[in-house]
C-alpha cells in the first residue's frame, strides 16, 4: 500500500531542514501540495522547496518566527499560509528548539522560549486551523513532532524534556476535543536521527558507537524515517488512528540497555 495524498494540501512548520524537511518531502512524494514554513527565505528554504517541487507538486514558502508572542506570530503565519494555499487540510507542527541548559542554571528566558516554540506555537496554530476546518466542514489531519524525550528523562535537558512531555499529552487532549469534528490528531516521537542538530554524533566516533549500542536495531537513521511515518499518519491508511504518539526510535525506548563491551 502506498500513502496516496493526492488532492491534499499541507502546512509543515520548521520544514527547511532535518525532520521537518523530510516530512514535507515525504508528503510531496505522496502527492500532497505543501507550504513549508521556515524562519526566513534563505538558501535552506530554497533547497527544501526545490526538493518538494521535484515530486511534481506545488510547494510554496511561508516565513515567520514562532518563538514570539502567540497572539501575534500565530495569526501571521496562519493568515500567510491560507492566503498561499486556502485548502490546507493537513497541519504538521514540527517547529521547535533544542536549546537547553543544566537545571540549576536554567533561566526564565530560556525556559519560556522553549515552551513558546515547542508547545504554545503548535497549540495555537492547531486552534486556528481547527476553527477554520470546523466552520468549513473539513476533515483535517494534524500531526505533532514530539520526542522520545517526552517519555524518558535525560540529564540536563529538563526544559526540552518537559516541553516534549507536554506535546505527548497535548496530542491526547486535542484528539478528544477534535475527533468529534472529524479532525484527527496524532504525533511522532523520534529517537535519535541524523539532522543538523545531531551532527555531533557523526563527528564523535565514540559517541556514534555508544548510540548504536543503545538502539536494538543498531542504527542511527536519517530523518526520512520520520517523513515516511508522517505520510502514513496523515493518510487514509491511518484513518482509525487517533491520539497516538508513534515512536520512531529503532526500539530504543523499550530496551533494557546492555552493559558496554569491555574497554569501551
Amino acid at each position: 500500500m502506498t500513502f496516496d495524498l493526492r488532492g491534499h494540501k499541507a502546512l509543515v512548520t520548521g520544514a527547511t531542514q532535518g525532520v521537518g524537511q523530510a516530512m514535507a518531502e515525504a508528503l510531496a512524494q505522496a502527492g500532497a501540495d505543501v507550504v513549508i514554513h521556515g524562519l526566513n527565505a534563505d538558501e535552506m528554504a530554497r533547497e527544501a522547496l526545490a526538493a518538494c517541487r521535484n515530486a511534481g507538486v506545488t510547494a510554496e514558502l511561508a516565513t515567520g518566527d514562532l518563538s514570539g508572542p502567540t497572539e501575534t506570530c500565530i495569526p501571521q503565519l496562519f493568515n500567510q499560509a491560507v492566503a498561499i494555499m486556502p485548502e490546507i487540510d493537513i497541519l504538521i507542527n514540527n517547529a521547535g528548539t533544542f536549546i537547553d541548559t543544566p537545571f540549576l542554571d536554567m533561566t526564565h528566558e530560556r525556559y519560556e522560549y522553549t515552551m513558546r516554540l515547542n508547545v504554545a506555537a503548535g497549540y495555537f496554530l492547531t486552534q486556528a486551523f481547527a476553527r477554520r476546518w470546523i466552520e468549513q466542514g473539513v476533515a483535517g489531519r494534524i500531526l505533532f513532532t514530539g520526542s522520545i524525550n517526552g517519555m524518558l528523562a535525560e540529564p540536563d535537558h529538563t526544559a526540552y524534556d518537559t516541553s516534549k512531555g507536554a506535546v505527548a499529552t497535548m496530542v491526547k487532549t486535542l484528539c478528544v476535543s477534535l475527533a468529534p469534528h472529524n479532525i484527527r490528531v496524532n504525533g511522532l516521537a523520534p529517537g535519535l536521527v541524523r539532522t543538523p542538530l545531531t551532527k555531533v554524533i557523526d563527528e564523535d566516533p565514540a559517541l556514534h558507537r555508544w548510540m548504536k549500542l543503545h538502539t536494538p536495531n543498531g542504527q542511527v537513521p536519517g530523518p526520512d524515517v520520520c517523513g515516511e511515518a508522517a505520510a502514513f499518519l496523515v493518510s487514509d491508511a491511518a484513518r482509525h488512528i487517533h491520539g497516538q504518539m508513534l515512536l520512531v526510535d529503532g526500539g530504543m525506548s523499550i530496551w533494557q540497555q546492555p552493559d558496554p563491551p569491555h574497554g569501551f
